[in-house]
């Protein structure tokens, strides 16, 4: 069996491994690369395999990085079963087809523009693609085991993180592979704790935050500090958050908040077309979260759910004080850009990251001291207050990580450590070396390990 690292190496997006054993050829996450143009434009790239020789994805959870590859690669050959937890197969099915309406506004505004070099400009994919992509996708509950081709077999176990996500434990050839998938954290107000991770022989870990811990300042103080002064100025609070999982938890928060009279009752918008149908999926899947029906009820009661473009373009014109949360939480695109353009250049309001920056997206540079942004061909200047909120994150940060890998029942043979940005994976590796005294490395894009030499298990020795 050999592993292939096609995504999530060197950089934080594109999750994508392959499993080649002698009779299957299996793929782990299905994503797209986002941030700089350089990743960016690797989604436009001839996938590194024929997809019509793939046998099955199977998928961790529902984010864009991912699962965002997963209509194209269908569009180009793959007709293998789709695998994903109920949460995440009800979650693509909210993401993709919104990711595929973003490629098609892209290309039909760089065709308006004139600002490609492809004439026409085409998106990615389409709406239609992505429904087809959807449609393919087959629900498997947490710990039920599942055969695959090639002898192979896997279940899910809980992830934390969103609604749905997932570890995935492999099995082929007498191996055992456990992809972390994206972590969560083990106190989360909103998801449960990630499972212990048993005994595997191999184990693909992520390290977003592999290189820093999320402190231990109460983040709900900084946050109703951060609105109450913003108020006072007559400010508007922008939010931009990920329409999936921290949309939600942004606004639980602020509805805590506001029952324990911390912060003064104020307009709350959600304006997310694609987060306010997730909302409604935590009540569809009531065993994958913390919330009881009664803070759900609440949250919503307290927050105005805005729909229609024209509602959208409305709260552009909004005198304070307010909070606005929308997406995309890296502001690379959605309706908090217009939000962005209208509210960014005003002293009283306030800018609050609540999530991972990823590096060459607008919110990284403005996280980075950029008091000036393009947004779609203007130049849009930064006065607003700008705050950072990392206790929101919903990925295990470095302790918490070391923590989970700890606690498994016995070392595995190695660990590969991917989903970071290169200094956040090498500060990951340079501890579980250190501390746990394991086999680690850092692959690199497209590097080929084998983990078993046919016919039996094997050591993870050779690096093709």
């Amino acid at each position: 069996m050999k592993i292939r690292f096609l995504g999530a190496a060197g950089c934080v997006t594109g999750s994508r491994y392959l499993l080649d054993t002698p009779d299957a050829r299996l793929l782990v996450d299905c994503g797209l690369f986002q941030g700089f143009k350089h990743l960016r434009k690797r989604n436009w790239e001839p996938f590194p395999v024929d997809p019509a020789s793939i046998d099955a994805v199977i998928l961790t959870h529902g984010h864009i990085d991912h699962t965002g590859y997963l209509p194209l690669l269908i569009k180009s050959g793959f007709s293998g079963p789709v695998y994903a937890t109920p949460g995440t197969r009800d979650l693509c099915g909210v993401i993709l087809p919104d990711s595929g309406r973003l490629q098609e506004e892209d290309a039909e505004h760089a065709n308006r523009r004139g600002s490609s070099k492809h004439q026409p400009a085409l998106p990615l994919y389409t709406e239609e693609d992505a429904n087809r992509a959807v449609e393919a996708i087959e629900a498997v509950p947490f710990h039920h085991d599942l055969s695959l081709p090639g002898n192979a077999h896997f279940h899910y176990q809980r992830a934390g993180h969103i609604l749905g996500a997932a570890s995935v434990w492999l099995e082929a050839e007498g191996t055992s592979v456990l992809f972390s998938g994206d972590l969560g954290r083990p106190h989360d107000a909103l998801m449960p704790p990630p499972d212990p991770p048993g005994a595997p022989d191999y184990v693909v870990v992520e390290s977003t935050y592999g290189n820093r811990g999320h402190g231990q300042e109460d983040q709900s103080e900084k946050l109703a500090e951060i609105i109450n002064r913003t108020a006072e100025r007559g400010g508007v609070v922008l939010i931009p958050a990920f329409a999936v999982g921290r949309s939600q938890s942004v606004l639980y928060e602020l509805s805590r908040l506001e029952e324990a009279k911390r912060i003064q009752p104020l307009p709350i918008y959600l304006d997310s077309p694609m987060a306010v149908n997730t909302t409604s999926l935590y009540d569809a899947h009531p065993d994958d979260h913390r919330l009881s029906t009664q803070a759900l009820r609440e949250m919503e009661s307290r927050t105005t759910f805005i729909r229609s473009v024209d509602e959208s373009k409305r709260l552009n014109e909004l005198a304070g004080p307010a909070v606005i949360v929308s997406a995309s939480g890296m502001l690379s695109g959605g309706r908090v850009l217009h939000h962005l353009a209208a509210h960014g250049p005003d002293p009283n309001s306030t800018l609050v990251f609540v999530g991972y920056q990823a590096a060459g997206t607008r919110g990284s540079q403005i996280l980075h001291g950029e008091r000036e942004v393009r947004i779609y061909g203007s130049t849009v200047p930064i006065r607003c207050e700008v705050e950072s909120l990392s206790g929101f994150s919903a990925h295990a940060d470095s302790d918490e990580i070391i923590a989970w890998l700890a606690d498994m029942e016995r070392a595995p043979r190695r660990v590969f450590i991917t989903h970071g940005e290169p200094d956040a994976a090498e500060a990951l590796r340079k501890r579980i070396s250190y501390e746990l005294m394991w086999e680690c490395e850092v692959p690199t894009m497209g590097e080929v390990t084998t983990l078993t030499e046919p016919g039996g298990a094997g050591d993870a020795l050779a690096s093709l």
